[in-house]
C-alpha cells in the first residue's frame, strides 16, 4: 500500500459506505448532544454524517472535517448536509477557526493517522481548538494481543446469497500498523476496499493528550456509560483541558 494516502480509503469506499454500515447508535448521539452543552460540535473524519446528521437534528451545531472530497459529497446530498460547514483535509491538522466545546472521534477513525507523530499533532491541534471547558471525545477499539499477534490474517465477514465479503489483513507489530483489504465477491467481480491504520493502546493515547496539555476526564466501555474494564472491546475516552 505504497501509495495510501488519507483520502484513499474514503475515496475507494464512499460509494458502497452508507450500505456497509447504514445506521448509529442513539445512544452516541444523545451523550454527544450532552456533552455539546448546547455549544457548537467539531466531527473529525465527518465522512457522509452518519453521526454529525443525527447530532444536527438534536440542535447541536455540527462542523466537520474529511479527507475524502468523495465522503463529503455524499453528505452534501443528504437532507441538511449542505448546513453543515465542513473543511477538506488531513484532520489530525484540525483546518479549522474557532473554539468548540465539543470536539469528536469516533469508530476507530482516529487510527487513520498512521504515524505516532500525527497522531500526537492531532491532540496539539485538538487541544487548541477547545474551549477551556470543552471535551475531546474518542471511540476506537482495544487492540486484541491475540489478533495483534497474527502477522496475517483472511476472515469471512458475511456470507448473502450473492455476496461474499473477506477481510484480509497484514500487520506490523513494531509500528502499530495494519494493512488491510476489504474484498467483496459477487456477481458484479471482486471489489477491493483497502484500509491501513495504526492503533493505539489506551495507555499510549493517554500520554498523548498529556503531551499536549489535556488529561483524562472518564473512560466508558460504551455509549452506555458501562465501565471499562480488561475485558472491554472498545472504549470511549473523554479528555479535557489540564488545569
Amino acid at each position: 500500500m505504497d501509495t495510501y494516502t488519507p483520502d484513499t480509503y474514503g475515496e475507494k469506499i464512499a460509494a458502497v459506505y452508507d450500505d456497509l454500515y447504514p445506521g448509529y447508535d442513539e445512544a452516541a448521539i444523545h451523550r454527544l448532544a450532552e456533552l455539546a452543552r448546547g455549544g457548537s460540535a467539531l466531527e473529525l473524519g465527518i465522512g457522509t454524517g452518519r453521526f454529525a446528521l443525527p447530532l444536527q437534528g438534536m440542535g447541536v451545531e455540527v462542523h466537520g472535517i474529511d479527507a475524502s472530497p468523495a465522503m463529503v459529497a455524499r453528505l452534501k446530498a443528504k437532507p441538511g448536509g449542505e448546513r453543515i460547514p465542513v473543511t477538506i483535509g488531513d484532520f489530525s491538522l484540525v483546518g479549522v477557526e474557532g473554539e468548540y466545546s465539543l470536539i469528536y472521534v469516533v469508530f476507530n477513525t482516529l487510527f487513520g493517522l498512521l504515524t505516532q507523530e500525527d497522531q500526537c499533532r492531532c491532540f496539539d491541534n485538538v487541544a487548541s481548538h477547545l474551549t477551556s471547558d470543552g471535551v475531546f471525545l474518542i471511540e476506537a477499539f482495544v487492540p486484541d494481543p491475540k489478533r495483534i499477534a497474527e502477522t496475517q490474517s483472511l476472515r469471512v465477514i458475511g456470507m448473502e446469497n450473492d455476496l461474499l465479503r473477506i477481510d484480509a489483513s497484514q500487520g506490523d507489530f513494531a509500528s502499530q500498523v495494519i494493512n488491510a483489504q476489504h474484498v467483496h465477491l459477487s456477481s458484479k467481480g471482486v471489489e477491493i476496499y483497502p484500509v491501513k491504520l495504526r492503533y493505539i493502546w489506551p495507555s499510549e493515547m493517554d500520554l498523548m493528550a498529556r503531551l499536549a496539555g489535556l488529561r483524562l476526564r472518564q473512560r466508558w466501555g460504551s455509549w452506555e456509560q458501562s465501565p471499562f474494564t480488561s475485558s472491554s472491546m472498545k472504549h470511549i475516552s473523554l479528555y479535557e483541558k489540564a488545569e
